[in-house]
């Protein structure tokens, strides 16, 4: 009887363990989320009406949040487009991945082959893949996301303010035709002829537009978002849908006149918002609880635009504005990497829920391979953890050490001189971006390092005396913290990229023209019987 009753004892715990890989472990057949990443464009911390009150024009994110959990020293892997979004395919800092700056219309490569990107994974583990929206990681030969994992994709190879367009919105210029014949002194002298190849737009491997139609991107990128997911629903298989937002990047091209006080970057912000509410609507319409949306932004907001540029919330880098220049997007003060962050999944992750955790775009991807049940690369070493017990509410431990990479505006691109230890952020290098007024702040090497509390100063107005105890204290710590990041990253296997240029890898539809202008290119993609034109 005893034995019986061990076998039962036995057997109710089995039977509970497995209740709780059936909740809990998505790996289980059938059980796989889908998973959705909008990542947004520039965006600042104080975008967010949740994050910040001045902010009215969220309403949607903010519910969001409110159902979700909010994350609120959340950082992205890099303060600048290309570097971020290669950090977050495959949990790797660029002096890893080999991305450390942005790639050209040009640019013959892009995120290293021999890189494994998140949608590979997720493909290998049954996953339907889709990317919407800004790519940045190669455009030429094998560095177009269709081959690197993901099945389907809709969007622009770069930047929107990397060509020009003819509706061209705040802040680009515009594209009338140039004349066929003439010097380029001619040329230059006709203020109305803009001799830059036109931006283009693809579906998979063909331009359908050239040049993009701007004002209705956001719309489009909406209906492919939403396409997408009902395709993969219909297909029975899981999805992972990579929406990158050209929004809140400039050139801004909001749908209305904005309303008198509102300005154009409100406008604009509210049409984001918008957007991501209906890509929550179409996720819920699947059935609440089967997919997790994740929410950020690949840097902060890029202040030389001035009116046009977003938020900071209170993270305005004091210390380096009264030397000069911007703390905002391409520097590794707070403005530039500490981004909005929001998690949404329904019966799993805690709803109205605010996370001190300090986290990273990073971590997206060890968590989500994690979430479904697919094996890590092998032979290689991620900066991202997975912190699936932050998203459900079991810790609120993130990282212990944080490494922000240098994107721009000091010292030599890529490389770790900026760091985050518990409540601490020590600078070997500083350095201010392009402001509004146009002053920049200079490079300045810092040995001992500048250490802030940002416990005490989330502003990072006034750095530690190094006399201090406090400073003494935790400066050793630091010091091995810093020495030991650099030699696991010189231990590991890392890649190089292929910055190269060559103008025949510029996406052209029409080389015949100046601009590679497409006759009849403003067709919507999903009319029938177009003229398709492939990249070259």
């Amino acid at each position: 009887r005893q034995q019986n009753n061990f076998k039962v004892k036995v057997s109710g715990v089995f039977f509970l363990v497995l209740v709780l890989v059936a909740l809990w472990a998505p790996c289980v057949l059938g059980r796989q989320p889908n998973f959705i990443v909008i990542l947004a464009d520039d965006v600042g911390w104080g975008d967010l009406g949740a994050n910040w009150a001045e902010t009215k024009e969220t309403p949607h994110l903010d519910q969001l949040a409110a159902e979700g959990t909010r994350f609120v020293d959340f950082h992205s892997a890099a303060s600048t487009c290309s570097p971020s979004r290669a950090s977050l395919l495959t949990g790797r800092l660029g002096l890893r991945n080999g991305v450390t700056h942005n790639f050209a219309i040009s640019s013959l490569g892009g995120l290293p082959l021999n890189e494994t990107t998140l949608a590979e994974l997720l493909r290998e583990a049954g996953y339907t893949t889709g990317a919407v929206g800004k790519w940045h990681l190669g455009h030429h030969g094998h560095h177009h996301p269709i081959s690197r994992g993901f099945d389907y994709y809709f969007g622009i190879p770069y930047s929107h303010d990397m060509g020009c367009t003819d509706s061209p919105g705040y802040n680009l210029p515009p594209c009338p035709p140039c004349p066929g014949h003439g010097t380029a002194a001619s040329r230059v002298a006709r203020k109305d002829c803009y001799t830059e190849v036109a931006l283009p737009l693809y579906e998979n491997l063909t331009i359908v537009q050239q040049p993009v139609e701007l004002g209705s991107l956001a719309r489009r990128y909406a209906e492919e978002a939403a396409r997408f997911i009902q395709r993969a629903s219909d297909s029975g298989r899981p999805f992972f849908l990579y929406l990158a937002l050209a929004h809140m990047h400039v050139p801004l091209t909001p749908p209305v006149p904005p309303a008198p006080g509102r300005g154009i970057y409100g406008a604009s912000l509210g049409e984001m918002d918008a957007l991501v509410g209906r890509i929550k609507e179409v996720a819920d319409s699947l059935g609440k609880g089967s997919t997790l949306l994740w929410f950020t932004g690949d840097n902060g907001p890029w202040a030389q635009k001035c009116e046009l540029a977003g938020r900071l919330g209170p993270f305005v880098g004091a210390w380096q504005r009264q030397r000069g220049g911007s703390s905002a997007k391409q520097t590794t003060w707070e403005g530039g990497h500490r981004v909005p962050a929001l998690v949404y999944w329904p019966g799993r992750v805690p709803a109205g829920r605010t996370s001190h955790a300090l986290l990273s775009t990073l971590d997206i991807f060890p968590t989500l391979v994690a979430l479904a049940g697919a094996a890590l690369p092998p032979n290689r070493r991620l900066d991202g953890l997975d912190v699936s017990p932050v998203l459900f509410g079991w810790s609120d431990v993130g990282h212990k050490v944080l490494l922000h990479p240098n994107s721009g505006a000091a010292g030599k691109v890529g490389e770790l001189e900026a760091l985050r230890l518990a409540q601490y952020k020590a600078f070997y290098t500083t350095g201010g971006a392009l402001a509004c007024d146009g002053s920049t702040g200079p490079a300045e090497r810092h040995h001992p390092p500048l250490i802030f509390n940002l416990d005490r100063d989330i502003q990072e107005q006034q750095p530690l005396d190094v006399a201090s105890r406090e400073y003494q204290a935790v400066l050793p710590a630091i010091s091995r913290a810093y020495a030991q990041a650099l030699q696991d990253i010189a231990a590991d296997n890392v890649s190089v990229a292929d910055y190269s240029q060559d103008p025949a890898a510029i996406p052209c539809c029409n080389v015949q023209h100046v601009g590679c202008r497409c006759h009849g290119a403003t067709q919507e993609p999903h009319v029938e019987k177009r003229t398709p034109w492939l990249c070259l």
